[in-house]
């Protein structure tokens, strides 16, 4: 189905299958939803796969809809963070509980659906930033590691 029905028979399905896979269940006694998702990435493997398929259908429904390229790439970095991590065994576990991706990517379509504008400069200004961030995070730890070897070169010699 094409065009604003279609796109919104996709939005509603996305919608469903983002509650299903990130808070189809709650633990008694708390506020804490969890879904599929968490519960798939316990697979080692496998689970993350999954998750990263049902993610990658959440940016087509984005790219039906028309979404602009950079929202696009930011789902994405949600889905790919989302399966990177989740791979470490137990802290991507703990991580696929509470990270949430496919409700992230949704949130993400209804902003830019509210304000598109608006949504498409936070998220370039996001595909730079967090990238530079994460460059600078390796090099103060590469930096870090280097004077830490030299000390200890030091005091043993």
């Amino acid at each position: 189905m094409n065009g604003p029905a279609g796109d919104a028979t996709h939005y509603a399905r996305y919608a469903r299958l983002s509650g299903m896979l990130d808070s189809a269940f709650r633990v008694p006694g708390t506020r804490f939803r969890f879904g599929f998702d968490g519960l798939m990435g316990l697979i080692p493997g496998l689970g993350d796969f999954v998750g990263a398929i049902f993610g990658a259908y959440g940016v087509l429904v984005a790219r039906q809809m028309g979404a602009p390229l950079a929202l696009q790439a930011r789902m994405l970095a949600n889905v790919g963070l989302d399966a990177a991590v989740g791979a470490i065994p137990l802290a991507g576990d703990l991580f696929d509980f509470a990270f949430k991706p496919h409700l992230r990517n949704l949130a993400l379509l209804d902003r830019w659906r509210a304000d598109p504008a608006r949504t498409v400069r936070r998220t370039r200004l996001m595909l730079v930033v967090v990238p530079l961030a994460i460059v600078l995070m390796a090099v103060v730890t590469l930096v870090l590691a280097i004077l830490g070897l030299i000390a200890l070169m030091r005091w043993l010699a």
